[in-house]
């Protein structure tokens, strides 16, 4: 299949994309208008509206996107015969997306707004978390009717996959403390968390 060249179209919107992020992390949503983001991707204010709607529709399309970026879809949880490749793919590119800097910025803006403005938790959960973890479910349901493993209820068992994946360095991170694992034990914690998690629903 042959690649195509994004359209001038699709530039400015990864353009915007690549600004509000960025002013997002560094200044949260609340601070962050329109039009600074305009100006930060170097468009019109016009051309940003053309291509997100609202602020909200905005900072939604920046969390899908980062998701993408760690190739976080359903196409990374598609094949139900190789559960344990996919399972480890997915932790690997969950583990992987949470700990990056834009996460942990955003996640903290989010926590520390939530009480003057919860709609933007509500946005940050619906875009990230609770799409990631519909995304994994689906795949266990589809996994879980084949017989070989017995997730029970698969929106909890991919909860909980999840929250092992957060591991020490993610709380380290958030509360700005000095990282204690190197990328290699992240990455063993990781493998190894995936494996358990297997193990524990895998039917005899």
């Amino acid at each position: 299949m042959i690649a195509t060249s994004p359209t001038r179209s699709d530039m400015k919107r990864q353009q915007i994309l690549d600004a509000a992020m960025t002013l997002f992390c560094v200044q949260g949503f609340t601070q962050t208008s329109m039009i600074e983001v305009a100006k930060h991707a170097d468009v019109s204010k016009q051309t940003v509206y053309a291509h997100f709607g609202s602020k909200d529709e905005l900072f939604v399309a920046a969390i899908a996107a980062k998701c993408a970026m760690h190739q976080i879809s359903d196409s990374l949880l598609s094949d139900v015969h190789q559960v344990e490749k996919c399972i480890q793919g997915f932790s690997q590119a969950f583990a992987g997306m949470i700990i990056t800097p834009e996460a942990i910025a955003v996640f903290k803006a989010c926590v520390a707004q939530s009480d003057s403005h919860p709609e933007v938790s509500a946005l940050f959960y619906d875009a990230g978390p609770k799409h990631v973890v519909g995304l994994l479910s689906q795949y266990l349901q589809q996994v879980k009717a084949l017989g070989y493993y017995d997730f029970g209820d698969c929106h909890h068992a991919a909860v909980r996959l999840c929250l092992m994946l957060f591991g020490e360095q993610k709380m380290q991170m958030e509360l700005g403390l000095a990282i204690s694992d190197t990328a290699e034990q992240r990455q063993c914690y990781v493998s190894q968390t995936a494996q358990m998690f297997l193990r524990a629903y895998r039917v005899n």
